[in-house]
């Protein structure tokens, strides 16, 4: 017996994950290069702290990590010097 594959809208219109991982890891490697002025999103904040997003938003509430700013209506992400400063104050 065959079985019909049907495709999922919703992941067809996904980015394949090895595409986003590699968009991760070429963010962290060349973090230490970025521009103060550049923004990451969260997924390169959990990476850069080794944690989940929610711990990711815990710090945020609780001042261990700069808020994001908004970069359009649907768009957020974090400043790289403001994570910088955050990082070297709790290496502290």
């Amino acid at each position: 017996m065959s079985r019909k594959s049907s495709t999922n809208t919703k992941s067809a219109c996904r980015k394949p994950k090895r595409v986003r991982l590699r968009a991760i890891s070429d963010a962290l490697r060349d973090f230490d290069s970025l521009p103060n002025s550049a923004h990451v999103r969260l997924p390169v904040v959990k990476a850069l702290n080794a944690c989940s997003g929610a711990t990711v938003w815990r710090r945020v509430k609780d001042g261990g990590l700069p808020p994001p700013r908004k970069l359009s209506p649907n768009i957020s992400g974090w400043n790289v010097g403001e994570l910088r400063a955050a990082r070297a104050k709790g290496a502290e």
